[in-house]
């Protein structure tokens, strides 16, 4: 399998970044996307709505299906799953890809934040999921794929920004748990994680500027990694916990230049990418700093 035609994806989060990088890969083998996201306005600091993506996804030749969805509303996340079950038939790929992210440590971070990750992040990615599932069953080769990290259990991923580390690991745990429940279905489950920070509203509002900007991948990378998973075997690869250019590099890939924002710039690993983890050959990757140190006003 080659192709995404005709293959049906529930994007979570998929109005812009990561998501619609997802989607927009999909649908340039004409895939069917539903866009599941609660923007329906532009906003000053976030480009995109559910509505721009659909007609990207439209332009770039898959059909889509934009979908106001707050994903911490079962009842809203129920219906969604079903607009799109009418709409294309069924679902073959679940993507949780809605996150929401506060780099703050215990004092800092109100308990409505703190509700709002877990909410979005673990509560989120579970519920869909679990949703969806009555329908990947149905498909030949379903896929759910978590946009969650690697589980390296240590301090500094934790010490500057517990509860927003404990939302994220929560989503990976899903991956673990659901991997483990579903491979006798033959639905496979991973996650994938990028290397290095990617070019993103979170990045650019929330880390480091334009400067981290620069330092970083376009979010096509990891879309590409994306559709390399979705196009494997789904009883031949799950359970799995991937970097995206690891990803990429095994099935082929040796230029990853084309991917960064700026050549110029050395790239900028990102949170939780185990120490161990070499990258692929030629891929030099600087240190990211401390979330301590991100968090120091700038």
């Amino acid at each position: 399998m080659t192709s995404l035609k005709d293959k049906t994806l529930f994007v979570s989060g998929g109005s812009r970044g990561i998501g619609l990088a997802i989607a927009l890969r999909a649908a340039r083998d004409g895939a069917n996307v539903a866009i599941a996201a609660k923007t329906a306005e532009p906003q000053p600091k976030l480009k995109g709505t559910i509505y721009t993506a659909a007609d990207e996804v439209r332009a770039a030749g898959g059909k889509a299906l934009p979908v106001l969805c707050d994903i911490r509303d079962e009842a809203q996340v129920m219906a969604a799953i079903d607009k799109t079950v009418a709409e294309f038939g069924g679902i073959d790929i679940c993507v949780n890809n809605a996150s929401a992210i506060s780099l703050t440590d215990s004092q800092a971070t109100g308990m409505k934040r703190f509700d709002l990750m877990m909410d979005i992040n673990t509560r989120g990615t579970f519920m869909v999921s679990k949703y969806c599932i009555p329908h990947l069953k149905k498909s030949d080769n379903p896929h759910i794929l978590m946009l969650s990290p690697p589980l390296d259990m240590q301090t500094r991923w934790f010490e500057h920004s517990t509860a927003y580390t404990i939302a994220k690991f929560g989503m990976s745990m899903c991956v673990l748990g659901l991997s483990g429940e579903l491979k006798a279905a033959g639905v496979a489950v991973n996650a994938l994680w990028p290397r290095t920070t990617i070019a993103t509203a979170a990045v650019g509002n929330l880390l480091g500027g334009d400067a981290m900007m620069r330092a970083s991948r376009k979010p096509d990378i990891l879309a590409d990694a994306a559709h390399v998973i979705f196009t494997t075997p789904a009883r031949e690869f799950t359970g799995q916990f991937c970097i995206d250019d690891k990803v990429l590099y095994a099935s082929g890939v040796r230029d990853f230049e084309s991917y960064r924002v700026d050549p110029s710039v050395p790239l900028m690993s990102d949170f939780f990418v185990p120490d161990n983890d070499v990258p692929p050959p030629g891929v030099a990757v600087m240190a990211l700093p401390s979330v301590g140190e991100v968090q120091k006003p700038r």
